[in-house]
């Protein structure tokens, strides 16, 4: 997992916290619609991971 990744799933996992503790009664809030932000540039981040190969060998 890059950093990057990491740092996403991390954001988004706050985020949705923040929701979860802070607005009990509401449903669409400013750090649901971040989770959900976060979590599609995460599952991004991953994708991107995948695609980009490093060679360790220089030849």
């Amino acid at each position: 997992m890059s950093k990057s990744a990491a740092g996403f799933l991390i954001l988004a996992l706050l985020s949705g916290v923040v929701h979860f503790s802070l607005f009990e009664e509401t449903e669409v809030t400013l750090p649901l619609v971040g989770c959900g932000v976060f979590a599609v540039l995460f599952v991004l981040a991953m994708v991107a991971g995948r695609r980009i190969k490093f060679d360790p060998v220089l030849r």
